[in-house]
């Protein structure tokens, strides 16, 4: 099998992970990485065996690798994704694709320009369960979508220091919901705040939008709850389908009390998204996840916060 080189750029939490997956994946070859953290650089390098530099230019320098997967912290995106395609890479950008919609237009622009592959990892989408929810959607098994619920709720974690919840964990959510109605919000209402003392920017949200087809998303996300839950339910004319992201169980809900499990065969979502990426790239096809869908989820989160600053609804474009 045909294998891509690969370099990661920011090996921490996320990052780490990538480098282990791209370490096993068939189709990629995992070149060098990079991280300022030299600890951290050191650690990860010896691990998998690979080249590792504190300065990620190193890697894009490197004219064999294609594909380039940027794991930095959100403030640094859009810097780090720029240097990336005007060195000609191929980038998987980890979600959210940037920090302002003004940084995420000129990297979609410049990927466009460059002629390259712009992708962003919003990683729930090859989580199987969402997948199969979807193919259910589409085939009609609970009729015309009316509503759709989700909850993503846990303890904070010290790792986040540059964002607050919603753009954190509720851009994981929104995005499905863009992938499972396959239309654009139009409306957005949104309250949030901070009540922990550790925490400098918001720790709880609740989001409620509108879509050009009609279905209404209302989603609740915090760094409250000592516990992990990631849960999504969507009601339709006909049915209910509920999914459990973390389980990845999907469980069909029909009048007259019929219930029915869904078979789901579980599988990393990581590693469909990376092994989907580099297959992108080898066949010249878009990315399941594009820049533009990045931008999309993002600019529902910008328009939620504008939505809580302001107490209002806020109109989209």
């Amino acid at each position: 099998m045909k294998q891509t080189n690969v370099g990661v750029i920011g090996v921490g939490s996320m990052g780490y992970n990538h480098v282990r997956i791209y370490s096993e994946l068939e189709n990629a070859n995992l070149v060098a990485i990079s991280d300022m953290v030299r600890g951290t650089l050191d650690k990860v390098s010896k691990e998998f065996n690979t080249v590792g530099y504190v300065d990620y230019d190193n890697i894009l320098q490197i004219d064999d690798i294609e594909v380039v997967n940027i794991c930095v912290p959100t403030v640094f995106h859009h810097d780090v994704v720029m240097r990336a395609i005007e060195a000609g890479k191929n980038v998987l950008v980890e979600k959210p694709i940037a920090s302002k919609l003004n940084e995420a237009e000129e990297m979609i622009k410049a990927a466009e320009d460059a002629g390259v592959t712009l992708a962003t990892g919003h990683v729930e989408r090859f989580n199987p369960a969402v997948r199969v929810a979807k193919k259910l959607i589409d085939e009609g098994a609970i009729g015309e979508v009316v509503t759709a619920n989700s909850k993503r709720l846990g303890p904070f974690p010290p790792r986040i220091r540059d964002v607050g919840v919603a753009i954190d964990l509720a851009i994981h959510d929104i995005d499905i919901f863009n992938y499972l109605f396959n239309s654009r919000a139009n409306t957005v209402f949104a309250n949030m705040s901070s009540k922990l003392k550790n925490c400098e920017f918001e720790d709880h949200a609740e989001i409620m939008t509108k879509y050009d087809s009609g279905v209404l998303s209302i989603l609740e996300t915090n760094w409250l709850t000592p516990y992990k839950k990631r849960q999504l339910n969507i009601t339709g004319i006909d049915g209910i389908i509920s999914v459990d992201y973390g389980n990845q169980t999907v469980t069909l809900f029909k009048e007259n009390n019929q219930v029915e499990d869904i078979k789901v065969e579980n599988k990393e979502p990581l590693k469909e998204e990376l092994r989907s990426f580099v297959d992108c790239v080898q066949n010249n096809t878009p990315p399941e996840v594009s820049g533009k869908d990045g931008y999309e989820a993002l600019r529902i989160v910008d328009a939620a916060m504008t939505s809580s600053k302001d107490k209002r609804l806020v109109y989209l474009d």
